[in-house]
């Protein structure tokens, strides 16, 4: 772009106030050197009129699945960041239920080389706590941290043998590594299709009931109480689940974060109808109930950030019958304005709580800086029409894989533009 890009008349969010900032945005050589009202166009700036428009720190995803490698059909990590910028995110963290599992240094440096070669954002990943994800031996740990992997994950499942994870906690947290568990104690979870609970029943399949999840978030806090580790639990998707994180945070003595996916949010499992495998994910949807609670989780700060857990799969695959079919949905392209079309136009949720927990707490998370829109900070901003749609046609979307409740569905709601440093990564 121009050295110099003016973004005028615009309404300028923070995750500090709900009350917007009405301000003229200058940003020169990618940095942001002025916030105020009626500055002056510099010669040969790049002017774009802001006028009823949102500027806001671009968003930051802690939890995807690229597929890379071993199951690039579904989705890479060209096609990921995409998505991911198409959503106004510039950066993410992927989780290591590849093939070969990100398991040791060999491969961490494979997927980093190539996220360097054809991604337009950053890209970050996760190591396994366990080789293969097998949950038996401890991953080449050392090497991975080495490369800066910061956080440990067998994600896909749970780490079943609690002496594995409590020793891999005692090893990895002298390195400042951090440990992401998802929550499922296997024997209690059956074919992981959906909730356990009248929709199971009516489907005839065999649920998976919430205190599957429930009882190895509390025993993974434990352990990470009693080894003094950071844990970060993943996609939370029960009231109870969400509740007992926020006993253990009010205790203050254990390190503890927590994310919820937008799909748990907005989805519940009697959406699933006639076995519409849209609608299949692990953890499973749950009930109204959970949804209203995991929202008052997150506005609380029980949930320190959103994450979408972005879970591509073919149309072949999806396409099975439910039990067969794989879990999980897709979420760069649609998170931003869905959680805007669901929660924000309602008045359920607040921009500067959004902004909160889709940018700057997933960063914090990484050990890395918020990107506010602030006078000298780097620009990484993304401009929002809350009076624009966007259909999620599958010519819009820019991830391989379609498996989305919101495929062609016109939402409120448009992001059109995303700047990163000096480059325009989308303009629409």
């Amino acid at each position: 772009m121009s050295d110099v890009l003016l973004i005028r008349q615009v309404r300028v969010v923070s995750e500090d106030s709900p009350t917007f900032v009405d301000a003229d945005v200058r940003v020169e050589k990618g940095i942001v050197t002025a916030v105020a009202a009626g500055l002056p166009v510099p010669d040969g700036a790049r002017v774009i009129e802001g006028k009823n428009r949102l500027l806001m720190p671009a968003m930051f995803d802690a939890h995807v699945h690229f597929r890379e490698p071993g199951f690039e059909a579904k989705e890479d990590i060209a096609s990921g960041t995409e998505a991911a910028i198409n959503g106004g995110i510039t950066g993410i963290v992927m989780m290591p239920n590849t093939s070969p599992a990100i398991d040791s240094a060999s491969v961490v440096k494979m997927v980093l080389d190539k996220a360097k070669a054809v991604s337009r954002i950053p890209v970050y990943t996760s190591g396994c706590i366990t080789k293969g994800r097998q949950g038996k031996e401890l991953a080449a740990i050392d090497g991975m941290r080495a490369l800066g992997v910061k956080m440990l994950t067998d994600d896909g499942d749970g780490v079943g043998d609690p002496a594995v994870l409590y020793r891999a906690m005692q090893y990895a947290s002298e390195f400042g590594m951090f440990f992401a568990s998802h929550c499922e104690v296997h024997e209690l979870a059956g074919p992981r299709a959906l909730n356990d609970g009248p929709m199971s029943y009516k489907l005839g399949i065999k649920g998976s009931p919430a205190c599957a999840e429930e009882i190895m978030i509390d025993r993974d806090i434990r352990l990470a109480h009693a080894t003094g580790a950071r844990i970060h639990i993943q996609h939370v998707s029960s009231k109870l689940g969400m509740e007992t994180i926020r006993w253990w945070k009010e205790r203050g003595d254990v390190k503890v974060t927590a994310e919820v996916a937008p799909h748990h949010l907005m989805f519940r499992d009697e959406d699933i109808g006639n076995y519409d495998t849209h609608y299949k994910m692990n953890p499973p949807l749950r009930t109204a109930e959970d949804n209203v609670a995991l929202l008052e989780g997150l506005k609380s700060g029980v949930f320190d950030l959103l994450a979408t857990d972005h879970a591509p799969h073919t149309p072949f695959e999806k396409a099975q019958d439910f039990t067969s079919a794989p879990n999980g949905i897709t979420g760069l392209d649609t998170a931003l304005v869905s959680m805007f079309d669901r929660y924000v136009t309602t008045g359920a949720l607040t921009w500067d709580v959004l902004v909160k927990r889709y940018s700057a707490e997933p960063r914090r998370l990484m050990g890395l800086e918020p990107v506010p829109v602030a006078e000298g900070k780097p620009a990484e901003f993304i401009l929002f029409d809350p009076e624009g749609s966007t259909t999620f046609s599958v010519e819009f979307m820019k991830s391989k894989s379609r498996n989305t409740p919101f495929l062609d569905q016109m939402l409120k709601g448009s992001i059109d533009l995303v700047v990163r440093g000096e480059d325009v990564l989308l303009e629409r």
